[in-house]
Order: C-alpha cells, then structure tokens, then sequence
C-alpha cells in the first residue's frame, strides 16, 4: 500500500462560534479556500484542529463537513489521538465508515509511553485498519519519541506510509533516509522549519500558520521543491516572523487569530483554551499585521 502523498497537507483548525460550538460551515468554506491555493490534501483533527477538546460526534461532524466539502479532490485525513489503544482503533474504524482517506496516528495522550508501549500502540492501529497512515512524532510536544530505529521496527506495516516529523531537528530526515531509503514519505512538521527540511528531502509540509496565508505557503513549497532557492529563500525571510506561531504553546490561538485577521475564519477556541488579551494579544496582532501590510506577492500583483 504505497500512497503518494506529497506537498503541502494543511493541519486544519476546527472553526467555532463564540459559544465553542461548531461552526461547520466556516469549516467548510475554509477547506474550499484550501484546495483552491494549491493544497494536496486536508488533515482534519490535529493539534490545530482541536481534536481532544472535541466530543466523538463533533470529531464525526467535522469529518463529514470536511469530506463533503473537498468532494474528491484531496484526500481527507483525521487525526487519531485517543488517550488509549482501544480508543484509538475505534475511532479509526468509524473514519473508515466516514469515508475519510486515511489518517495522522499520534501516541495515546495523557500517558508517557516508553518505546515498547508506544510501538504496540502504533502497530495495534495500523494493523486494525486498511487506511494509510502518516505517523506523527512530536517528542516536545507528546513527551514521546520514536526514533528511527523504531520507525525501522514498524517498516514492515506497509500502511504506515508517511511521517510528519516534528522533533525540532532537521538532522532526523537524514537519519530516516539514511536508514530507510524512501520506505516512508516524509512531511515537515514544524513551520519555521521547512525551507531546510524541504533540502534535506522532505516531501511534503503539514502546514500550520499557512492557513492564514494559503497563496504564500504555496508559492514558498513550489520554488522549494522546484530549486528555486533564491526565491524561495527571500520568501522565507519575510514569512519567518509568522511561521515562529507554530511552535509556542498557544499556537492554536496564535494561528485562529491569524485566520481571523486574514479574513478566513474566526478565532474561537475551545476551552481550557481562552482567546489571547491584553498584551500578549497586542503583541501576536503586531506580527500577523506586519505581515499582511508586506505580503510579497500581492506587492509583486500590484506592481504587474
């Protein structure tokens, strides 16, 4: 089961009414945007989309509002981060019925597990279902690192397919591809570092704060793969400022905030998670203003 998954998967936030309620049709709309700029497939229910703060029929509202609304085009992934393994096949057994096109598996949440633990949590899932799989490694996030030894260990289940690799260090994509060739496809993870994952063999990008900015994640992940360095580079710089909202602990009220202000979406939040005020909140707005007043390449539109 060799998927070809490739490009840029936006990680997408769950939108909200005020009340924390869903607002599906929000969803929806920006989905539609998405696709229109280029993106190659959709993961519902990350991190950024909320997931664990969700109730199993939200999770199956999104899915479906997601599925509809892509119609095809792309497929349509679900995060899987249950607090247990039961759990965890479970949801992944009802994605099947759902339609979705595979899946972002994460360790069971709340426990720390050790490597044995968190490789038969992966292996029960993967081997309980036919989807393909990306698996997710966020050691600073999940306090839980798979290695590439034991990604070497889980190579023989060939629906684990894809890896976004979220560690904080590029040298991991060396190390997987040293190791295990092309037996996975590998997906940078981490916003603020892209341009070099990108040069170091990464295939595709679960992109965060480019929910935001859809036309510039595009632009900056085609020159990437195409060699265009000096372009890509210069685009980088300026986006840099914004992509650094991928990483802090509130960097789903980071990112809504920035749909918000690009027009896209609204920054609603589910509890214990509180929209941002006072200072901080002066300070995140300074960043994504700065960076809507100098967008690059509406410049360039204008000056054509």
């Amino acid at each position: 089961m060799k998927k070809t998954w490739a490009g840029v998967f936006p990680a997408v936030t769950t939108q909200m009414h005020r009340d924390q309620s869903l607002d599906l049709d929000s969803t929806a709309k920006h989905v539609e945007v998405l696709i229109r700029h280029g993106a190659a497939g959709l993961v519902m229910l990350g991190s950024l989309g909320e997931n664990v703060a969700l109730t199993r029929p939200e999770k199956h509202a999104v899915m479906r509002a997601a599925i509809e609304a892509a119609a095809g085009r792309v497929p349509v992934l679900s995060g899987v981060a249950e607090c247990s393994t039961a759990a965890a096949i479970q949801y992944t057994r009802e994605l099947e019925t759902l339609g979705a096109d595979g899946l972002m598996l994460l360790p069971a949440m709340v426990y720390k597990s050790d490597p044995r633990e968190t490789l038969a949590h992966y292996a029960s899932v993967a081997r309980a279902t036919g989807l393909p799989i990306i698996c997710y490694n966020n050691p600073l996030a999940y306090s839980v690192d798979i290695t590439p030894a034991m990604f070497e260990q889980l190579a023989g289940i060939l629906n684990f397919v894809a890896i976004k690799e979220s560690s904080g260090d590029v040298r991991r994509i060396t190390d997987l591809i040293n190791l295990l060739g092309d037996r996975y496809t590998l997906f940078c993870g981490v916003d603020d570092l892209v341009l070099e994952s990108v040069l170091l063999g990464a295939r595709g990008w679960i992109a965060g704060v480019g929910l935001a900015f859809p036309q510039e994640n595009q632009q900056l992940w085609e020159w990437a793969v195409a060699g265009e360095w000096r372009k890509a580079r210069e685009l980088y710089r300026w986006f840099m400022p914004l992509l650094h909202l991928d990483t802090p602990v509130k960097f789903v009220q980071y990112i809504k905030l920035a749909i918000q202000e690009a027009g896209l979406g609204r920054e609603w939040v589910r509890a214990p998670r509180l929209t941002l005020q006072g200072a901080e909140r002066k300070r995140i707005l300074k960043v994504i203003n700065a960076g809507l007043d100098s967008r690059p390449l509406r410049r360039a539109a204008r000056r054509r």
